[in-house]
């Protein structure tokens, strides 16, 4: 039986198709784990890439990690608004150790005032190939993709408004009872 997560710091492994390890973040805090997701806050956190190059995260993070759907939500808090930089990607699970999902290239990025941006489709269309993602995969991906964009355009699940603040809020409070 695994360990309860909430109140801990727990190690985030980002993994390509072919097993191997994309980013590792060093730690992650979790606010909350239901049965449908984890939400985890990072804030100057370091983060090594899989070709050794290190770098720490500038802002504040809400992460929203889904146990069920194809994708994350990484709520970045900055003076200006919320920016959502959300990977396309497996379900993610703890395993004991870390949360781990597979990352699968396609990313939306979305501005404060809810206008989107889809990246890296080049990059997806490569490494379909090279991978092997099968269509069965892409159609799951590129349908995932679709219901972010929906979700965007109605501001629900997190990108609801007030949706980052609050957790972050929930994060002061915990650490001023520490």
């Amino acid at each position: 039986m695994n360990k309860p997560l909430v109140g801990h710091d727990v190690l985030i492994h980002c993994y390509k198709h072919d097993g191997n390890i994309h980013r590792c973040w060093n730690k992650g805090f979790v606010l909350e784990e239901t049965s449908e997701h984890f939400i985890v806050i990072n804030n100057r956190t370091l983060v090594t890439e899989s070709d050794g190059r290190k770098w720490y995260t500038r802002e504040p993070a809400i992460c929203y990690f889904p146990k069920h759907e194809w994708y994350n939500v990484i709520c970045m808090i900055r003076k200006n608004g919320v920016h959502f930089y959300c990977n396309i990607a497996s379900p993610t699970l703890y395993d004991g150790d870390a949360l781990k999902y597979i990352d699968y290239d396609l990313d939306l990025k979305v501005f404060p005032d809810y206008k989107y941006k889809i990246l890296d489709e080049e990059e997806y269309r490569q490494h379909k190939e090279q991978m092997n993602y099968g269509e069965e995969l892409d159609d799951i991906l590129n349908r995932q993709l679709d219901e972010l964009i929906q979700m965007t355009m109605n501001m629900s699940g997190p990108f609801r408004p007030g949706f980052a603040e609050h957790w972050y809020h929930v994060y002061q409070q915990r650490i001023q009872r520490r």
